[in-house]
């Protein structure tokens, strides 16, 4: 989002040139830069110690691709957190490692996107959130057919980085 207008006076904000991050809006009766912001969601690659990986089926963002776990980050969270949260709220699962492998800017919406592998606690069922319409365990090898193969899909990336790291293991 660009601002227009100060959100903390009202005042219509001006361009002003801020050292190396070029022009930005600038509102002169606070002193005060507002730089763009936008969202910011996780994305999690919920694997087992079967070498399966968690696939969502969620219809409203597709009927032809499966998805990871993802979701927006709340104020007041930390991206682990949101990973953690979104994990039990939609597929009820709890992890006992998350580990950082990326982010990635996801043009089609304009947000930021932090991409996480998740290893899900043994001996745990499924109890799916009414946002996700279906979910498997499915073995790794077979992840890459039923994800978007767009360059820009995180769930992409992420799925081919755990096949690099992870798929010899198991």
């Amino acid at each position: 989002m660009k601002f227009t207008y100060c959100p903390d006076c009202g005042s219509r904000l001006s361009a002003r040139e801020l050292g190396d991050e070029g022009a930005v809006a600038w509102c002169d009766r606070c002193a005060k830069p507002w730089f763009e912001v936008f969202p910011t969601a996780t994305i999690a690659l919920v694997y087992n110690d079967s070498g399966q990986v968690l696939l969502l089926r969620q219809n409203y963002i597709s009927t032809q691709f499966r998805n990871l776990v993802s979701g927006y980050i709340q104020p007041g969270e930390d991206a682990e957190t949101t990973a953690r949260r979104e994990i039990l709220e939609e597929t009820g699962l709890e992890v006992d490692r998350l580990e950082l492998r990326m982010t990635r800017w996801f043009p089609k919406k304009e947000m930021l996107m932090i991409g996480f592998f998740a290893h899900a606690l043994p001996d745990q069922q499924l109890r799916l959130s009414a946002e996700v319409d279906g979910a498997e365990w499915v073995n790794a090898s077979e992840i890459l057919g039923l994800l978007h193969d767009s360059p820009t899909s995180t769930s992409r990336a992420l799925a081919l980085e755990f096949l690099g790291r992870y798929q010899p293991d198991f």
